[in-house]
């Protein structure tokens, strides 16, 4: 069992991949095997996506890059965290315009297994980067784990972030939350509710 990690920060060990760590060191006691992607560093910066709609019949995106690895790694892994530093109240542009390629390419990767969001904050705009990554997760028929609070850490530096006791045991929390999802559903006997053609309703004027 494993998770991927898509760490959206440019910093590769800034406060981000110090909240993914502490999630992934949950995963690991129960567990669950985790690989953290530095998608915001250096060659692995992702464009925006172009509309051309080549993904449909490839089910990849037409540009190999970073996103065609994550599709592939997500093919074996049973739940993926992504994780941002707040920029505006929003995520890193670069995740973003990473995010639209890969959930766009092939949604099937995600279908059914467990996500959750984590982003990290100097002070304020969390919670709408929070719920912006979220969106990528409730629409791709996900089950997202949540924690004791909303999965954020503070802190400008990854040293502050050592400080900010509660945000790393909400960390914790997720990552245990997380393996107890991902364990239940490999060992369940219950079926995965029947999959559905996408119902797309156009209106026009």
């Amino acid at each position: 069992m494993k998770v991927l990690m898509i760490n959206g920060s440019p910093h590769e060990n800034g406060c981000t991949k110090r909240a993914l760590k502490e999630v992934a060191s949950a995963l690991k006691e129960c567990g669950v095997d985790s690989e953290i992607m530095d998608i915001g560093v250096g060659e692995r910066v992702a464009h925006g996506c172009f509309a051309c709609n080549g993904c449909k019949s490839l089910h990849q995106c037409v540009t190999d890059d970073s996103v065609n690895e994550a599709l592939e790694k997500m093919k074996s892994c049973n739940g993926i965290v992504i994780g941002s530093p707040v920029y505006f109240a929003s995520a890193n542009g670069t995740l973003i315009s990473f995010l639209d390629r890969l959930f766009c390419a092939d949604r099937s990767v995600f279908e059914h297994k467990v996500g959750a969001a984590v982003v990290t904050a100097r002070r304020a705009g969390n919670t709408a980067t929070f719920d912006e990554l979220n969106k990528y997760l409730f629409i791709s028929n996900m089950f997202v784990a949540g924690s004791n609070y909303w999965n954020e850490v503070h802190g400008n530096t990854p040293d502050e972030v050592e400080k900010d006791l509660e945000g790393l045991q909400t960390m914790r929390i997720l990552g245990r939350n997380m393996a107890y999802l991902i364990r239940t559903i490999a060992e369940s006997k219950v079926k995965m509710p029947p999959a559905e053609k996408k119902i797309k309703t156009n209106f026009t004027r």
